[in-house]
């Protein structure tokens, strides 16, 4: 589409149709499958003979059709378990990288400014905001703040707005 900025319209339908032919990762399904229960023929197999378009019967694509409509909800559960499992692994390979943080009382941590909003969120103005102590903390993951003075930080603020001050 980048190279037909002017005639991205007469694109647009052809870019449509790869999309819902395509099978998808997720599903291993095609789009224009889970909608309308059948396969769809692309426009090269009706110009070149397939088996597909060669032995088509007329009669026996209507009872293959309701047969079909019949079996599309198990399909499209089929997908939607597959989609799950994507989704599963997906995850399972972000949080093998992800290091869980908790904090004991006494720990000096800094907050993110873009939560606090005590400070400006401007382009040049600092991420973090600190030194706090951690009073309490608990297993949610949310921490009792307390300025290096000893006076309590109104809220409680949830690990994830925190990082380890070194």
């Amino acid at each position: 589409m980048e190279s037909a900025r002017v005639g991205w319209l007469d694109e647009l339908p052809t870019i449509l149709w790869a999309y819902r032919t395509t099978p998808q990762t997720a599903t291993q399904e095609t789009p224009f499958a889970l909608t309308y229960v059948a396969k769809a023929v692309i426009p090269a197999e009706i110009g070149v003979p397939s088996d597909r378009v060669h032995n088509f019967i007329t009669r026996d694509n209507e009872d293959e059709l309701r047969l079909n409509l019949d079996l599309l909800e198990g399909r499209r559960e089929e997908a939607a378990i597959r989609m799950a499992k994507y989704r599963g692994q997906i995850a399972r390979h972000y949080n093998a990288r992800v290091r869980p943080l908790s904090f004991k009382p006494g720990d000096l941590v800094l907050r993110k400014n873009s939560v606090s909003r005590l400070q400006g969120t401007d382009k040049l103005d600092p991420n973090w905001e600190g030194p706090y102590v951690v009073k309490e903390a608990d297993r949610g993951g949310y921490c009792k703040l307390a300025h290096l003075s000893g006076e309590e930080v109104p809220r409680t603020w949830h690990n994830s707005n925190l990082r380890i001050f070194r």
